[in-house]
């Protein structure tokens, strides 16, 4: 992203904003698929007590963890591919 003056031109917004929503919308999808899969069974099946209440349990600690993660980690991947140059006047950080 380039700086004008300190400001962001609305195409930089944009795309913050759908780079926002993005990791949002493919967190939550993570985590349900996530849940799915930890405490489905438990879900599906006829299974003892305590083996239901692990599996939903996990299921439901695992879900913010990995939310957290994914979200954090495509922003942080969009801030890394931004491509902002070390040095002012260079658009290249290797030129």
């Amino acid at each position: 992203m380039t700086m004008n003056g300190g400001r962001r031109t609305q195409a930089e917004r944009d795309a913050v904003t759908v780079e926002i929503g993005y990791a949002l919308v493919s967190a939550a999808f993570v985590a349900a698929v996530l849940f799915g899969a930890v405490a489905g069974p438990a879900l599906l099946f006829q299974l003892p007590g305590t083996v239901e209440t692990l599996l939903l349990r996990g299921g439901l600690a695992l879900v913010p963890v990995v939310f957290l993660v994914r979200v954090a980690t495509v922003l942080y991947r969009y801030r890394q591919e931004s491509g902002q140059p070390s040095q002012p006047g260079r658009t290249n950080p290797d030129s």
